[in-house]
């Protein structure tokens, strides 16, 4: 769904899950504002709908309101991920350098990886 909108039976399919456990999955997230129905096709006497993300970009907020994760995908030329990576890494190095024992405790959670590229 990165890509392009896609049915309940296109991502069963691909999935190999039954068609009810995918349903099931996209009512949860349509409920929580991850995906949302973007059209629909008459296929008999039913109405096929097609699911597609939200957003481009998610905005987590955790329990204390000033936490936040956020979740990008994108497409990188592999040039450009081994930049990318490099500057991950020395972000966590400064993080490291900064630490201080009178200060308060964060959690830093970075990571580049490169993804199974699902629909």
């Amino acid at each position: 769904m990165r890509e392009r909108a896609a049915s309940t039976t296109a991502l069963a399919e691909e999935l190999r899950l039954a068609k009810g456990t995918v349903s099931y999955h996209l009512k949860v997230l349509e409920e929580a504002r991850l995906v949302r129905v973007v059209r629909t096709r008459r296929v008999r006497a039913v109405t096929e709908r097609f699911y597609g993300r939200a957003a481009r970009l998610f905005l987590i907020k955790g329990i204390e309101e000033d936490e936040a994760v956020t979740h990008v995908r994108v497409r990188l030329q592999p040039a450009d991920a081994r930049r990318l990576e490099r500057r991950v890494e020395r972000l966590a190095h400064d993080a490291l350098e900064r630490e201080s024992p009178t200060g308060e405790e964060y959690s830093l959670v970075i990571g580049l990886h490169q993804t199974g590229g699902l629909a």
